[in-house]
């Protein structure tokens, strides 16, 4: 097995340290602030750091261009096992969603592993969901989120935009 790149024992020993751990161990479940934020899993983004969210404030779901569509089951327990009210939907600028379609991430899936029929059909039965208008996907997963059946409209469903270039967000929904 390759070593990772990062020691994650050592660091765990450091955060975990009494000392530095401090009242972690006793947050409380739910959310102090009430608020869901979803946003990509590019490692350049800080969501509590640009946001200003300490530990047990929100919670932060992630994934690959920060997807309503693939967030929304966690949405949904968030609110309502966690009672989570405010929704926040953070895309970013220079994402790598915007740099391919669904077709040439599968034939490049298909192409690495030539005859093998269970990649292709893997492939062909997933929608990966990239998007040339960084505007219009944060106004589409708004959109979808607010009439979700399941997602509950006790608080806010608003969508933002964080450039990365400069660190700022700007609201677009």
């Amino acid at each position: 097995m390759a070593p990772a790149k990062v020691d994650i024992v050592k660091a765990n020993q450091a955060y975990s340290d009494p000392s530095n751990f401090g009242r972690r161990g006793s947050l409380s479940l739910p959310p102090a602030k009430k608020l869901t934020v979803v946003t990509c899993m590019d490692a350049r983004l800080d969501p509590a750091d640009f946001l200003g969210l300490q530990d047990g404030d929100a919670h932060v779901i992630r994934n690959a261009g920060g997807l309503a569509k693939e967030a929304v089951r966690s949405v949904v327990i968030s609110q309502c096992l966690l009672g989570t009210e405010d929704i926040v939907i953070i895309h970013h600028s220079g994402c790598g969603m915007l740099t391919f379609t669904d077709e040439v991430l599968r034939d490049q899936l298909i192409e690495a592993h030539p005859g093998d029929a269970a990649v292709a059909n893997a492939a062909h039965g997933i929608e990966f969901g990239p998007f040339n208008d960084l505007d219009e996907s944060v106004k589409s997963d708004v959109s979808y989120l607010k009439n979700h059946p399941l997602v509950q409209k006790k608080g806010s469903i608003t969508g933002w935009v964080y450039e990365v270039e400069n660190g700022k967000i700007r609201q677009v929904a």
